[in-house]
């Protein structure tokens, strides 16, 4: 948020006739499996002994890759960063000063199907964008990223997570209740100013507090932020120069979700993004962030 030097990209395969079958009961990791043998039969070194394919495999093939191209980029240093556990992404560094550029490469693969039961009772936009839209939104492909379930009974890395962060940048570029909010002649809201607030503010107490915020990142404040666009839906509860009270009110209800143990998935209901092992860290987050709203935010002055 504070500097733009970290980007995402989505390096997408298309898919056609998978099977997924859920890997716990979380509704957010699947083995995905073909239904008859795919038409680049170069996939098929990618299944692993029990007819699945392997997220682990095809990261390894695809950093090769990576690793290979990268020695013929001249005119820029580019490296490629360690690998990092469990993480669905292949990171490049990109040197140039003034600033170093981080670009994170993540395999995705995209299948055009329905989304699985456990999405059927998430995305509630109902009463924010109403009925169309989420219908609309339903009917968009599935994407899925090669990340590694840690609740796997046995660790084999061949799971992949849905990945609904097309939509979510759709959400927050196309936010308003009315059509026109934000539009070049539209009234303006504050909704992503909240947002960036969020995740600046978290971003400093993770620059303050390293070890025990090591768990939270920015996904958790896009969902609580989300979750609060759902429970304040229409335009008049966002205007521009209400900034300061919508932000505390989005953190109010991110404080609350920390106290509880329990932040929702914004597209699978039945999945709770704060695991209930970490209650203590989730307590030290929202102790940290009530003194910073009950102070007036010291840590944004440091």
């Amino acid at each position: 948020i504070s500097e733009p030097n970290e980007f995402d990209i989505m390096l997408v395969m298309p898919l056609a006739r998978i099977q997924l079958d859920e890997s716990d009961d979380t509704g957010a990791f699947y083995y995905v499996s073909f239904k008859r043998t795919p038409k680049e039969k170069g996939l098929l070194k990618f299944v692993d002994e029990d007819g699945k394919l392997s997220a682990f495999k095809m990261l390894q093939a695809l950093r090769e890759i990576i690793k290979q191209e990268v020695k013929n980029i001249k005119d820029v240093e580019v490296t490629v960063a360690r690998k990092k556990v469990g993480s669905p992404a292949i990171t490049l560094q990109i040197k140039n000063p003034p600033s170093e550029i981080s670009v994170d490469i993540i395999l995705t693969l995209e299948v055009q199907q329905s989304w699985p039961l456990s999405t059927q009772g998430g995305l509630k936009i109902e009463q924010w964008l109403g009925t169309k839209v989420r219908r609309d939104m339903r009917c968009r492909s599935l994407y899925l990223v090669a990340k590694q379930n840690k609740m796997e009974k046995v660790l084999r890395g061949n799971t992949w997570r849905l990945s609904f962060s097309h939509i979510e940048k759709d959400l927050i570029k196309n936010h308003g209740n009315s059509k026109t909010c934000c539009e070049s002649d539209g009234p303006k809201c504050c909704r992503k100013g909240c947002l960036k607030l969020l995740k600046y503010l978290l971003e400093q107490l993770k620059t303050k507090y390293p070890k025990e915020l090591e768990k939270f990142c920015s996904y958790h404040v896009k969902t609580a932020f989300l979750h609060s666009c759902v429970m304040w839906p229409n335009d008049s509860e966002w205007h521009l120069g209400d900034l300061d009270h919508c932000f505390q009110q989005c953190l109010g209800f991110f404080v609350d979700c920390l106290q509880k143990s329990q932040l929702t998935h914004f597209f699978i209901p039945q999945y709770n993004l704060l695991s209930l092992e970490d209650k203590a860290r989730h307590h030290f987050l929202s102790r940290k962030i009530s003194h910073e709203l009950n102070n007036g935010f010291p840590v944004f002055h440091e």
